[in-house]
């Protein structure tokens, strides 16, 4: 789709913001556009555009960020074009991977308790008929 609107003419910030937006709205965590090449003018740039969370390193990367490449060929040369997108997490496995991210907490609420305890109790019992421990004789220093 960046690729027709390119070639078409349209403008390169309005395109790939356009793409950003679809891509979030579709169900993405994350996304990540890179147009590199002759943008405007001779000199050759590139311009990176970022929404949402991307993991860059590990292996959750590998089942997480989806990756592809293109090229346009326009009148003045060729762009590149570089999509990451993150997945979402998907326990039955359609949308994107099973498997949670390895820092995902999760938060779950206390359990209600049917009986509340009225007095407080100690589990430590002493034992009945035991001797107390004598006292150390004071140690006298001169």
């Amino acid at each position: 789709s960046l690729r027709y609107k390119l070639i078409g003419g349209l403008a390169d910030r309005r395109a790939c913001y356009g793409v950003l937006r679809f891509i979030m709205e579709s169900g993405a965590k994350g996304c990540e556009v890179v147009v590199s090449g002759k943008l405007r003018g001779q000199r050759a740039k590139s311009m990176k555009f970022v929404d949402g969370l991307m993991i860059h390193t590990g292996e959750p990367k590998r089942q997480y960020v989806d990756t592809a490449v293109r090229h346009v060929l326009l009148r003045q040369g060729v762009l590149g074009i570089k999509v990451k997108i993150m997945l979402p997490h998907d326990p039955q496995g359609k949308v994107g991977p099973k498997q949670p991210l390895p820092d995902h907490v999760a938060i779950v609420e206390p359990k209600e308790a049917d009986s509340k305890i009225e007095t407080p109790y100690s589990t430590c019992v002493e034992k009945a008929g035991a001797p107390d421990a004598a006292p150390s004789p004071a140690v006298e220093m001169r």
